[in-house]
């Protein structure tokens, strides 16, 4: 495996960890968490595949035109993904305050009885 392979892996391996904390998780605090690390892989994966190595960052006041830079719209991206990630982390937070005032536990098998 190449160094430059290793953001691809370590995405992956983000990923792989957080699906499986989801799928295995009975809390929802502890299913936040997961979900956060899921979207962290997001992060990893837009910021490797933006990197040029050797690359400047995208400001070109006195620059030669033939020097490489990284590209700008994907670190963009990645700010934006950190973003929508923050607000979905505070609204799912949010919700589980909500579930335990309503039934004593964060437990998701025991919110089957709110349904109606």
């Amino acid at each position: 495996m190449t160094l430059e392979a290793l953001p691809y892996v370590v995405a992956g391996w983000l990923l792989l960890a957080g699906l499986y904390g989801i799928v295995t998780s009975r809390n929802l605090v502890h299913l936040v968490v997961c979900v956060t690390v899921v979207q962290s892989s997001t992060y990893l994966l837009l910021l490797a595949v933006g990197f040029r190595s050797g690359a400047i960052p995208p400001i070109f006041p006195d620059a030669p035109l033939d020097t490489p830079a990284v590209d700008p719209i994907v670190q963009s991206l990645a700010v934006t993904d950190a973003v929508v990630s923050a607000t979905v982390t505070a609204l799912l937070l949010a919700l589980a305050i909500q579930a335990h005032k309503r039934t004593g536990t964060l437990d998701p098998d025991d919110l089957r009885t709110m349904r109606g």
